[in-house]
């Protein structure tokens, strides 16, 4: 089905933010069929449970793609599926969002630690705060958060705590090293959430694979720009799908 791309959210946001790219890459090519898969609602935080029911759900043989956390997700299935996917694409999305030492170029533990009790305590102040950290950069983020805000799912906190719980364990370099289809990874210069210098070192990681720095834009720059960023994506589909 190299005709059929599936899109995995971030945390919290729900699919309303990838919707303007999918209608983007429909107007480019009529033949795509692009379906976004809203990411579980599980109270465990164990990541494969997370894979499990994505892998159960969305379709065998399809190109897969996602931002920042559905990114980090599509990445471990691409690589559990092997032959079955197409091909993967992420937007905003870091090898390992909290910084080890092997990955510094991530968010530092201890922030994520605070953002990470401050969505057990007060979830929707939390979301608040995070849809203001994917828009900083952004030309207009503050327009730019209440646009993603507004239109956020009324989620369980327990839910939401958990994906926070499978972001931070989620270390995607082993799977990305794993597959062998074809990998396209964008990133943002301004992102507030991944470090722009994380492109270099996924590029240093994977230097066989196409990785692209957009440096004026924001975490939640397939929002910004979604027509600029379906023309990137189509473009690499195109190019990858020619056998």
């Amino acid at each position: 089905m190299r005709d059929r791309l599936i899109l995995l959210p971030g945390w919290g946001l729900g699919i309303s933010p990838l919707e303007p790219l999918a209608a983007a890459l429909q107007g480019l090519d009529e033949h795509l069929r692009v379906e976004i898969e809203p990411l579980p609602e599980l109270e465990s935080s164990d990541p494969e449970e997370w894979l499990d029911e994505l892998d159960s759900t969305i379709s065998q043989d399809a190109w897969l793609g996602g931002w920042s956390l559905g990114g980090m997700l599509a990445s471990q299935l691409a690589a559990r599926r092997g032959d079955r996917c197409c091909g993967l694409l992420t937007l905003a999305s870091n090898a390992s969002f909290v910084s080890h030492e092997q990955w510094p170029s991530a968010m530092p533990g201890e922030t994520f630690d605070a953002f990470l009790a401050g969505c057990a305590a007060d979830p929707r102040t939390t979301l608040k705060r995070f849809s203001l950290l994917c828009a900083q950069g952004a030309e207009d983020s503050r327009g730019l958060s209440r646009l993603m805000l507004g239109g956020a799912p009324n989620s369980p906190a327990q839910s939401l705590v958990s994906g926070l719980h499978v972001l931070a364990q989620l270390d995607t370099r082993q799977a990305l090293q794993a597959f062998r289809g074809p990998q396209l990874h964008l990133f943002a210069g301004l992102d507030g959430l991944v470090p722009a210098e994380a492109a270099g070192d996924l590029l240093a990681l994977l230097p066989d694979v196409e990785i692209g720095l957009i440096e004026q834009a924001s975490h939640a720059f397939l929002l910004e720009d979604p027509h600029g960023v379906a023309g990137a994506i189509h473009a690499f589909l195109h190019e990858s799908g020619d056998d």
